[in-house]
């Protein structure tokens, strides 16, 4: 389980860095947000709080910039 989802989070983030090269907006911060997301749930699968927190932080601060826009 942890294998496909730390793959899947992986492939979603090189999507969103994608994204954000061609210019996709809001497309990107969606694929960044299920990365996130993903890697947060591998942190918990893990029980690694270090990498619960730095993805914990990046959502906190992608959903805060997309809420002031």
């Amino acid at each position: 389980m942890v294998f496909a989802v730390k793959w899947g989070a992986s492939i979603i983030q090189i999507l969103g860095y994608t994204a954000t090269g061609f210019g996709w907006t809001p497309w990107n911060l969606y694929l960044f947000l299920v990365g996130v997301l993903g890697w947060f749930a591998v942190g918990a699968m893990w029980n690694d709080k270090a990498l619960m927190l730095v993805h914990i932080v990046a959502l906190g601060a992608m959903i805060s910039g997309m809420a002031s826009r």
